[in-house]
C-alpha cells in the first residue's frame, strides 16, 4: 500500500471515529494533507512519512527506540513536539494518530 493510500485510509478511520476531525489538503510544513481537531493539525503526512505531534517526552521515547526522527520543517531545527514516523519501523499507524489526537486535543 502505498504512503498516500495508508494516510486515506487513516484519516478515513479516524474521521469516521470521531465528527470533529476534518481532513484538509494543505500545504503547511510542506504537507499533502492534514488531519485536524478544532482547527489544529495532528497529523498530516510530509514526502510520503507520517508526521505527528505528540508530547515531547514522547517523541524523545520513539526516536531513542528507534522509530523515527523530529521533524524538521525546513528552518535547520528539529521541532520537539513533532514526530516523523521511520518507513522502517513496525509501529502501526492507528494508534499512534490518535495518541496526537488526543496530546492536541489536551
Amino acid at each position: 500500500m502505498t504512503p498516500e493510500a495508508r494516510y486515506a485510509d487513516l484519516a478515513r478511520k479516524l474521521s469516521s471515529s470521531s465528527g470533529a476531525i476534518s481532513v484538509s489538503e494543505g500545504k503547511g510544513f510542506g504537507s499533502s494533507g492534514q488531519l485536524k481537531v478544532g482547527g489544529r493539525i495532528f497529523a498530516m503526512l510530509v514526502r510520503d512519512h507520517l508526521v505527528l505531534k505528540l508530547p515531547r517526552q514522547r517523541v524523545d521515547e520513539l526516536v531513542v527506540d528507534g522509530d523515527g526522527t523530529r521533524f524538521d520543517a525546513g528552518k535547520g531545527k528539529p521541532m520537539r513536539e513533532w514526530f516523523v514516523l521511520s518507513t522502517a519501523s513496525k509501529k502501526p499507524w492507528l494508534p499512534l494518530a490518535r495518541e496526537a489526537l488526543d496530546f492536541v486535543r489536551g
